[in-house]
């Protein structure tokens, strides 16, 4: 992995994707920044993944990472809902296509593994351990927002071969 990196993750939802862009210089991570895209549920899907893309596009201008890495599909009962999750998905990694970026997908449970130790942590667990790395207070970021910056950190973990100081 380069010695400097910056890195945008994504945490997709159809009503509420959270982002993090996480820098590496000389070793360290930091956090470049952080927030969620939400869009109201009673807004028809189409409006919805337009707001999401969006969104996602000005990231990636604002910031000019090296890779983006989002959160792959998680299994639910409700059939409908990881179809609109799907969707959303489907923008991202549009929108990273058409900006030239390699994309990277990691199931929830490897960005647990990743950043916990334990592909079985909870999200508190993940908030915490996302605080302790990139030295912010766990109750400043939204749970969208913690699992988007998780989802960076994983990436950086497994690019780095080894967990970066």
């Amino acid at each position: 992995m380069a010695e400097n990196v910056i890195v945008l993750g994504v945490d997709p939802g159809s009503i509420v994707t959270g982002f993090g862009v996480v820098a590496v210089e000389n070793g360290r991570m930091r956090v470049v920044s952080s927030g969620i895209a939400r869009v109201p549920s009673g807004e028809p899907l189409p409006e919805r993944l337009q707001h999401i893309h969006s969104a996602i596009i000005q990231q990636i201008e604002t910031h000019r990472p090296d890779a983006v890495a989002v959160e792959d599909l998680f299994y639910a009962k409700n059939v409908k809902s990881v179809l609109k999750l799907g969707h959303a998905r489907g923008v991202i990694l549009l929108a990273a296509a058409q900006s030239g970026l390699p994309v990277h997908e990691y199931a929830p449970r490897a960005v647990k593994q990743s950043v916990v130790g334990s592909g079985a942590a909870t999200k508190d667990q993940v908030a915490s351990m996302v605080g302790r790395l990139l030295g912010l207070d766990v109750g400043a970021v939204k749970d969208d927002e913690a699992d988007a910056l998780a989802v960076a950190v994983c990436h950086i973990h497994r690019m780095s071969g080894a967990l970066v100081r």
